[in-house]
């Protein structure tokens, strides 16, 4: 993973988590700077792996109202995006030839379409994440990579807006918590649109398949070694990265 790992810097890092401030005040801020990284974290796994993204066709779930559309086309893939919220597509007043409305959990696309499939930040807003995964799959083309990329629940963002130390208490608490000190629920409601997802679960997804990386997203390289060391990366781990290849039939 040369590539990848020459991506993951600390200044990478730290720019990113100076962005994450805007997330609910200026959404275009924070997703743009996220729609940069995530187009030149898939452009550094495909070269990784063997695969181009300039002539690629690019599936991203659950992409929201369009940032990410832009920083793909910008590198030759031709990109299409899925999302289930009408309200999220119009979101940013971002029009987009190539998104469609549908659930990640049943993709509305025939196996084997695209040689790029990625979901970033998704997983942990749904309740069948790993179907999701799976779903991923069957629209991926043999040998091409499925990237799923998702916030820890016990790391220090798996309560999303709801706070830094809330979440470790509960889910409910965190919620709760949050109404009371802003007088209006959070955008991420625990047990609806959000979810616990751990590290070990997504490890143990990919463990029968054919897994070609496992790294925590925002860390620069010098630390992506602490997937591999029970309980400290359930903590430590703010954003799980999969990096799958779809085997042939």
């Amino acid at each position: 993973m040369q590539h990848t790992r020459a991506l993951a810097t600390f200044s990478r890092a730290w720019q990113l988590l100076r962005a994450f401030r805007f997330e609910q005040s200026r959404p275009d801020i924070f997703y743009g700077a996220l729609a940069r990284d995530t187009a030149s974290l898939i452009d550094a796994l495909c070269r990784d792996t063997g695969l181009s993204l300039s002539g690629a066709k690019v599936l991203d779930v659950g992409g929201g109202p369009g940032y990410f559309a832009s920083e793909f086309e910008n590198r030759g893939a031709l990109y299409f995006g899925v999302e289930p919220d009408a309200g999220e597509i119009a979101a940013a007043g971002i029009t987009l030839s190539n998104s469609v409305r549908g659930d990640g959990t049943a993709l509305p696309f025939a196996d084997g379409t695209f040689e790029v499939v990625y979901s970033s930040n998704v997983a942990e807003h749904i309740d069948k994440p790993w179907a999701m995964a799976d779903e991923m799959l069957r629209v991926t083309r043999p040998g091409g990579i499925a990237v799923i990329s998702y916030t820890a629940w016990l790391g220090p963002f798996g309560g999303h807006e709801t706070g830094l130390w809330q979440h470790y208490i509960g889910g409910e608490f965190a919620r709760q918590r949050y109404e009371k000190v802003h007088g209006h629920p959070p955008k991420n409601v625990w047990g609806e649109s959000l979810f616990a997802v751990s590290v070990r679960e997504g490890l143990d997804y990919a463990r029968d398949k054919e897994l070609l990386a496992a790294f925590p997203r925002y860390h620069p390289a010098w630390a992506w070694a602490i997937v591999r060391m029970p309980v400290l990366r359930e903590i430590l781990t703010s954003n799980l990265v999969l990096v799958l290849r779809k085997k042939p039939a």
